[in-house]
């Protein structure tokens, strides 16, 4: 049958895919493309690109000016508005979660600000021994203890000046107590992106984290990893601070996006 291998699953059609590679190029703030430099980003040949342009002009989904630079047209908004009114931060996120448990066999967290304090919202599990019973969904930490609240009074003005004026309890022989000293490192963390702790909260508990932030900067969330100690120092502590950087960025992307 057309279409379809001899196994009966449906084929990929190259073309299409190659449309959406083109439709990738544009973004908030690349909304008009030249036909050239569409051919530089995506690697195809001229011929290819201008028939594919071509078809989605025809299409309705976008615009060639009198220039002959492309740009978007409403139908392709109206499909992504129909995606961005059922955006779901959890939905989203739970991607990156489970990639980074699998990656590094530490727990990943999502956690959301509240008056009380940072609160768990979703976790997935790695598969290092360590199980991180004592933080589940619905948790509610210390903004002045643990990675992620840590970024959240980094990054939230308001959350900040509240933390500092209020006490700071010791968790354990590591946790911040000292005003001066934790609006120092506040400091550090804001500037640096990403936060690291080490058994501030937990006693042979490290973790890594870093915002997911809205339209305007605003703080949304923070994805972290936290397992044992060990494994959040020297380069092994880098890696992980990578990767959590990189998709709370990807996870930010969604979220401005999605207006919220």
């Amino acid at each position: 049958m057309p279409g379809e291998n001899h196994d009966g699953t449906r084929e990929t059609v190259t073309a299409v895919l190659r449309a959406c590679q083109l439709l990738g190029q544009f973004s908030p703030e690349r909304p008009v493309i030249t036909l050239a430099e569409l051919t530089a980003a995506s690697g195809l040949n001229k011929p290819t690109v201008h028939r594919l342009m071509t078809s989605l002009v025809e299409a309705g989904w976008v615009h060639r000016d009198s220039g002959g630079a492309y740009r978007i047209q409403l139908p392709l908004f109206t499909i992504g508005a129909a995606a961005l009114a059922e955006f779901d931060l959890r939905g989203a996120a739970r991607p990156a979660l489970e990639a980074l448990a699998h990656r590094f066999g530490d727990t990943a967290f999502l956690m959301v600000p509240s008056e009380a304090g940072a609160v768990c919202i979703d976790r997935v599990e790695g598969g290092k021994p360590l199980v991180l019973a004592a933080i589940g969904i619905g948790s509610v930490l210390p903004y002045h203890a643990a990675a992620a609240p840590v970024v959240m009074a980094a990054f939230d003005a308001d959350l900040r000046e509240r933390v500092l004026a209020g006490p700071l309890p010791a968790f354990t022989a590591g946790t911040h107590v000292d005003p001066a000293e934790f609006a120092a490192h506040l400091d550090r963390v804001r500037a640096d992106g990403v936060s690291f702790s080490h058994d501030d909260y937990l006693n042979g508990v490290s973790a890594v984290a870093a915002p997911v932030l809205g339209a305007g900067g605003t703080l949304v969330a923070t994805l972290s990893l936290g397992g044992r100690s060990e494994d959040f120092r020297d380069g092994e502590g880098e890696a992980r601070a990578a990767a959590v950087r990189e998709s709370a960025a990807a996870l930010t992307r969604s979220v401005v996006a999605a207006r919220i």
